[in-house]
């Protein structure tokens, strides 16, 4: 019995390895940092395992082997011998049963191995990472310092190996936005968050990979105010203006001056008195139409109004960037100032979808991949980009899988696209 209790504890023991191996390895060093700041017991030991997982790997490995051998000659000489002596005394043959009584032990040994020694107690570790990792690491430490010859061996020549290979062991990657992606999805599968909060993360990670020129209102859909007319026209202009705040120019919307708050002209407008325009503008910032969406926001939280001039490299004005605007890229239009939805799904599984529909929303819609670097922004500039003109009414071409025929132009600005699968094929070269 004795030595049927020590393969017992061998085996609970290669369990503690390995559930000290999968936990660090899984753990997430954000979420560590997070506990060892909150000063959980453990934390900053798992934290310090999981920055050198060579050392801690060959600590686990050394364990996991030493524990393989005592297994093996525990379960071999001993057990194996008992059984064999038990099966002899039952009738069977000296030779039959040493072979037998070898070979049921050796079963027994690996089965509880498996299921005791590595599954179980990966399968527990998988369930809460961070929380085992701190349970474990001080006594994987002490293990480590005890061993330390002979894992400084293994970590030195597992290093010597990948260098000879030419590889770092460690990783090269961090998380990537993909792989956010896939965590988001999956918590929205699994009801950890709605499908609103799902689609408005995404848009944050969209964000992130926008031009203002991706997010800013074009420069053909701004309503802005020229001081060149007269005061009468400009007040009229300005009772009827549904926005708050309107863009001024002096003659030509390339040489725009600032921006007029509509609320600081309730009272001359109201009381029908005369007044300058020029002294209510208000100076806002300048972008290029390169600058990042990230980059735009910040601009516009510094401004002394919450609005920005949008300017090409030649000096032309381009459009103008509103937090609206970057709230429309985040969670959508509202249908009050776009009554019209950028993309509907047909009966027949086709799209119409609007030209000025963001291009990454529709790639997200319609699940194609954009190339990474790219000169245009919208669904209509997927398009002119293929035909490389603008194109005709009733025109199409055909892109990773979808055929977009052009349905409708306003002028010579593509509004409406019709766009069609035609293979499963669903990725931009």
């Amino acid at each position: 019995m004795f030595e049927l209790a020590i393969a017992v504890v061998l085996i609970a023991l290669n369990g503690v390895f390995a559930l000290s191996e999968l936990a660090v390895v899984s753990s997430r060093k954000s979420r560590l940092r997070s506990l060892a700041e909150g000063r959980r017991p453990g934390a900053a030991a798992a934290l310090a395992l999981a920055e050198e997982p060579g050392r801690f790997l060959s600590t686990v490995q050394i364990g996991i082997t030493l524990i393989g051998i005592l297994s093996g000659v525990v379960s071999g000489a001993a057990l194996g011998d008992r059984l064999a002596l038990i099966l002899i005394d039952a009738g069977m043959a000296k030779g039959w049963a040493e072979t037998l009584g070898y070979g049921i032990v050796i079963a027994i040994i690996t089965y509880l191995s498996v299921i005791i020694g590595e599954l179980v107690p990966k399968h527990l570790a998988l369930r809460d990472p961070e929380g085992i990792a701190c349970l474990v690491a001080p006594g994987m430490r002490l293990v480590s310092r005890a061993a330390m010859p002979a894992v400084w061996l293994l970590d030195a020549s597992t290093r010597a190996v990948f260098r000879l290979i030419g590889q770092e062991t460690e990783s090269a990657s961090a998380v990537t936005e993909e792989e956010i992606r896939s965590l988001v999805a999956e918590a929205e599968t699994a009801g950890v968050i709605e499908t609103d909060e799902r689609k408005m993360i995404a848009g944050v990670l969209r964000l992130g990979d926008r031009a203002v020129r991706g997010v800013m209102t074009p420069r053909t859909e701004v309503r802005w105010i020229d001081l060149g007319r007269s005061e009468a026209e400009i007040r009229a202009q300005l009772l009827a203006s549904p926005h708050s705040r309107m863009p001024v120019a002096d003659g030509s919307p390339d040489d725009m001056i600032g921006v007029v708050q509509l609320r600081e002209l309730v009272g001359p407008l109201s009381q029908g008195e005369p007044f300058d325009l020029r002294r209510y503008v208000r100076k806002a910032p300048v972008l290029p139409d390169t600058l990042d969406a990230l980059d735009a926001l910040s601009a516009l939280q510094k401004a002394q109004v919450p609005m920005a001039l949008v300017h090409d490299e030649y000096g032309h004005f381009d459009g103008l960037v509103t937090p609206a605007d970057i709230l429309d890229a985040i969670a959508g239009a509202f249908h009050s100032e776009d009554p019209e939805p950028e993309a509907v799904r047909r009966a027949d599984g086709s799209w119409l979808i609007a030209g000025s529909m963001p291009a990454d929303e529709m790639a997200d819609q319609l699940g194609l991949r954009l190339e990474q670097s790219r000169d245009y922004e919208t669904a209509a500039g997927l398009v002119i980009a293929a035909m490389q003109r603008l194109p005709e009414t009733g025109e199409t071409c055909d892109i990773a899988g979808w055929r977009f025929e052009v349905v409708d132009l306003d002028g010579r600005r593509v509004d409406k696209l019709l766009v069609t699968r035609i293979d499963v094929d669903a990725t931009v070269a």
